[in-house]
């Protein structure tokens, strides 16, 4: 991974080539890795990714960021946020999720959930808030995710779509 953010990384779309890169900031980043081949092999393009410009010595083409979308019926999974440490405060993971939340609602989704360890207190900045488990809809709680992949004590979060909110993360 980089050792310093000398010039800003270029967000684009995951490609299925990126996957050895995916799972290993995701695990540098103690996140469940489960259940990311499956999507990045049938959708990369739920996949976002930041990645060291080709001008940067030392680290051009390395991974420092990624988010997914695991789409599941009109509502969708947000997982996988991760950024290499030596990119954090730089507004990388925000501008994933930024991305993700405008593909989601040019889909037509109805609301984002997700899981977290350590980070409830970063994402309200986003627009989600806590949920019950027990309120996540059916589709979304069957996921391998919330099934197994993250622990029973992992916080639930939402985050309704649509116009209303559109500001929460701009």
């Amino acid at each position: 991974m980089s050792a310093s953010p000398a010039a800003p990384p270029v967000v684009r779309e995951a490609r299925p080539d990126d996957l050895a890169a995916v799972e290993r900031l995701l695990t540098a980043s103690d996140l469940p890795t489960a259940g990311v081949s499956d999507v990045l092999t049938r959708r990369a393009a739920d996949f976002v990714v930041a990645e060291v410009p080709a001008e940067v010595p030392g680290a051009p083409g390395d991974l420092v960021a990624v988010a997914g979308l695991e789409v599941c019926c009109d509502h969708a999974l947000l997982r996988s946020v991760a950024v290499d440490p030596a990119w954090r405060a730089h507004g990388l993971g925000r501008e994933l999720v930024r991305r993700l939340v405008c593909v989601a609602e040019g889909r037509g989704l109805r609301a984002l959930y997700l899981l977290t360890m350590t980070a409830e207190h970063y994402f309200p900045r986003l627009g989600f808030a806590r949920v019950d488990r027990g309120d996540v809809p059916a589709e979304i709680a069957a996921t391998l995710e919330f099934r197994s992949a993250c622990p029973a004590s992992a916080v639930a979060m939402t985050r309704p779509l649509g116009d209303r909110i559109g500001a929460a993360v701009a």
